[in-house]
């Protein structure tokens, strides 16, 4: 009985898990006391989801997966679009409709996106 509401508990669980669309990966660097070298701090999320709206140069509007509003990024100085192959593409390759992973740092309350990769391997 135990084992079979366990495997029922697993079973209902396991979707969620795979319906996550964002994560967020920090880097710290500590300080070093005989140095006197600063710490830096990165935190890069990443979040999927499908195109809303593009303005290049400015910002990338996605609808996540599971969310009801769509989220709008500020799109960095230096953001590099990628496919998922990880080649090079245009700002031109992205589309409403497409779908990408976002990459990108909080500054403030603004979140700045340093890269967007878009689910598909042909430029």
């Amino acid at each position: 009985m135990k084992k079979t509401l366990l495997t029922l508990a697993c079973a209902a669980i396991a979707p969620l898990a795979f319906a996550q669309s964002s994560s967020t990966t920090t880097q710290t660097t500590a300080t070093n006391p005989v140095t006197g070298s600063t710490e830096t701090t990165t935190t890069t999320t990443s979040t999927e989801g499908t195109v809303t709206t593009f303005e290049p140069g400015k910002t990338i509007v996605v609808r996540r997966v599971g969310v009801t509003d769509p989220i709008s990024y500020a799109l960095g100085k230096t953001v590099h679009y990628l496919n998922k192959a990880g080649k090079e593409i245009e700002a031109g390759m992205i589309r409403p409709g497409a779908r990408v992973h976002v990459y990108y740092d909080k500054d403030g309350e603004t979140q700045v996106v340093n890269r967007v990769v878009v689910d598909q391997d042909e430029d």
